[in-house]
């Protein structure tokens, strides 16, 4: 198989090949190929697992209103009665 590379990706294999970290360009191919289906594997995981949140979020029913009001009413009190034990 021949694969032709931009000038600035062959300079880039060329680099790793001189410095000693590979010992030849299709070394670091198959790394870089390696890599890339690690990334591809990964980002698949992560939308399967993005897809079951959304289901479940589906799934928990109808919305409700967000009351906002209520909600900072919750945590202020929540803060108060924290600084009173640390504080009292």
């Amino acid at each position: 198989m021949n694969v032709s590379l931009t000038p600035q990706l062959e300079k880039l294999v060329k680099s790793k090949v001189e410095s000693g970290l590979y010992g030849s360009a299709s070394e670091v191919m198959r790394e870089a190929l390696r890599l890339l289906e690690e990334r591809d594997r990964r980002h698949t995981l992560r939308v399967e697992e993005l897809r079951a949140e959304i289901k479940k979020g589906l799934d928990s029913g109808e919305p409700t209103a967000l009351d906002v009001g209520a909600m900072k009413a919750r945590g202020r009190k929540r803060l108060d009665a924290q600084q009173n034990k640390t504080h009292g």
